[in-house]
């Protein structure tokens, strides 16, 4: 084994956290923690991988779930379009493997919403496969320790840092050597002000002798964030015991929050004002005619998403004398009670709470 491997791992079996899926090597428990964390950190993600599993401990009860449940216990992770891929994906596995992970890199591969790094990571970890995980956290590791200028978001920049990680792990266990990588870059070389004075690697880093550790990884694309504007219509009533009612609907295919619930939306150029509002279809057409409305108030938010930045306006609005038979088709009563049964946005839910003052 190389220098860099024995300082690696003696490292990494020092300092690394004690994680649940890093004690097995279950690849069904190992795939759904490399899910949750392409997008989320641990520390936010520790307590969704436990309701998950334990909700849905084995493929087949993923597979035989609804996807509204699946949606519902993944909510507050957004990008919802991973726990729909996770749920088609355990139907593959039991419909084209006959229920037993597949235990190749390339069969992993050919899981729905599963990509080379993914594969990767559950190959080597779960069946000692030498594959290379090269994440954002290997990326940047690697990156300065070499000295590469290459655009770490470019095909370039990636395969010469995903070469020099075959090269390394040659004499390594594979699962270890690549979750000691990730766990080095997550908690050491991280991206802002690293301890480089007390790297066990300051000696061979050609990123810290070359002064470069505030430039390196080098990224040559900016994210172009799209703003968006969402008018949402909270139209409610209120029952004798004081709990609310409201009409929502599920988001159709081909944008965000596909199958999440949320309540009428109109979409439009800028947030409305009340008296713009009124004027709209939606309102003459689908709320005004058929059910008289107290408004009251409106709230705004503004949510980050990674290329979009969604301005949203809350129109609080009481419904009178409902007329069931003048609902639209496809919007449905949900009560404060059974809310929790429904996926829904942090958005709807950050309103809901503030609403309801959780």
């Amino acid at each position: 084994m190389t220098k860099f491997n024995h300082q690696l791992v003696a490292w990494y079996s020092l300092n690394a956290r004690d994680l649940p899926w890093r004690n097995t090597r279950n690849p069904y428990q190992i795939w759904i923690s490399e899910i949750i964390f392409q997008q989320t950190r641990i520390d936010q993600g520790f307590h969704f991988w436990h309701r998950f599993i334990d909700r849905f401990p084995t493929v087949e009860h993923l597979a035989k779930a609804e996807e509204q449940e699946v949606l519902t216990i993944w909510q507050g992770l957004g990008y919802y379009s991973r726990a729909r891929n996770l749920h088609y994906a355990a139907k593959q596995i039991m419909s084209e493997f006959n229920g037993v992970f597949p235990d190749t890199y390339e069969k992993i591969l050919q899981l729905k919403g599963v990509g080379t790094y993914t594969a990767a990571a559950v190959s080597s970890i779960a069946f000692g496969e030498r594959q290379v995980v090269v994440d954002g956290n290997v990326l940047r590791f690697l990156s300065r320790y070499a000295g590469i200028t290459e655009p770490i978001d470019t095909n370039m920049g990636k395969k010469l840092i995903a070469d020099l990680a075959r090269e390394l792990i040659r004499e390594a266990d594979p699962g270890t050597f690549n979750q000691a990588m990730m766990e080095f870059g997550a908690l050491y070389c991280v991206p802002r002000n690293p301890d480089c004075m007390n790297c066990i690697f300051k000696d061979e880093c050609k990123a810290y002798a070359m002064d470069a550790i505030k430039e390196i990884p080098v990224k040559s694309k900016k994210v172009n964030v799209k703003k968006r504007f969402f008018n949402y219509l909270f139209l409610y009533t209120i029952d004798q015991n004081n709990k609310h009612s409201f009409l929502m609907h599920s988001r159709g295919k081909g944008d965000i929050w596909q199958g999440l619930f949320e309540f009428p939306m109109i979409e439009d150029t800028s947030l409305l004002e009340p008296d713009a509002l009124i004027s709209t279809e939606v309102w003459q057409k689908d709320i005004l005619i058929h059910h008289p409305v107290l408004y009251s108030e409106y709230h705004d938010f503004v949510h980050q998403l990674t290329h979009q930045q969604l301005h949203t306006r809350f129109f609080k609005m009481k419904l009178q004398n409902v007329n069931p038979e003048r609902i639209k088709p496809d919007w449905i009563w949900v009560s404060e009670e059974y809310l929790h049964t429904y996926p829904i946005s942090s958005l709807t839910l950050k309103f809901l709470n503030t609403l309801f003052k959780k």
